[in-house]
């Protein structure tokens, strides 16, 4: 049993890394691309601490993890992406970084926008949850609500010509009680191509034996063979 949910005109993806949405939600990137969703992806960092490799600096590794970055985008179909370009593994959840993210959404406009859950310390018995997605993902909600659609927050945003924006819906990835469970068998192998890009991070591991494994368990509340869960919190009807 799927959910049928309405495909969004416009969506964005906040996320703390690249790769990060390729690992989790990027099936229903993938399906709503494919729907004709204008998507962005806003990715707070470039990962360029993302290595334990003596041989790479951080600058060099930045400059591979973008490429890698687009490349996923290009499979997706993401239409845009941005970096704003804050340190990797510090970050953390200012109101500088709010402000950035309002900026974003009120540039791009979305109707729904995806981030991870800042409440979850841990997924399963065998991963902590990174402190960047935490930091990202709280910095995301607090900048669709309130400052998005609120006018006098960061005033100085109205200066560059960016109005307020409601945004209609967060999909929020990780969050201990979803609701909503989007079926992506069919798009599993595009999603599986796009972590393949970032080479840097997966090296040549079996990602779609990962990704089949991950959906399965997610999907299995819905009897869904393939699947990416969302906690939706529906803001503006």
């Amino acid at each position: 049993m799927t959910d049928e949910i309405a495909v969004p005109s416009r969506a964005m993806v906040i996320m703390a890394h690249p790769d990060d949405a390729e690992f989790v939600v990027a099936g229903t990137v993938a399906l709503w691309a494919q729907r004709g969703s204008a998507i962005c992806y806003c990715l707070c960092t470039r990962g360029d601490r993302g290595s334990n490799d003596p041989g790479i600096t951080p600058w060099a590794l930045a400059r591979i993890r973008e490429e890698e970055q687009r490349a996923a985008c290009a499979i997706l179909g993401v239409q845009e992406l941005v970096f704003l370009d804050y340190p990797d593994g510090t970050l953390e959840p200012t109101l500088a970084l709010r402000r950035d993210l309002t900026r974003e959404i009120r540039r791009f406009r979305p109707e729904v926008v995806i981030t991870s859950d800042p409440t979850a310390r841990f997924h399963g018995d065998h991963y902590l949850n990174h402190p960047d997605h935490r930091a990202a993902g709280s910095a995301a909600l607090d900048a669709v609500f309130p400052s998005a659609e609120t006018r006098y927050i960061f005033p100085e945003l109205l200066a560059q010509g960016l109005e307020p924006h409601r945004v209609h819906a967060v999909y929020i990835h990780g969050a201990a009680e979803p609701n909503v469970w989007i079926d992506i068998e069919p798009v599993l192998e595009v999603k599986a191509k796009a972590l393949a890009a970032h080479k840097s991070q997966v090296g040549d591991a079996p990602v779609l034996e990962w990704l089949r494994g991950m959906a399965r368990e997610q999907g299995r509340a819905r009897g869904l063979r393939a699947a990416e869960a969302f906690r939706r919190i529906v803001l503006h009807e």
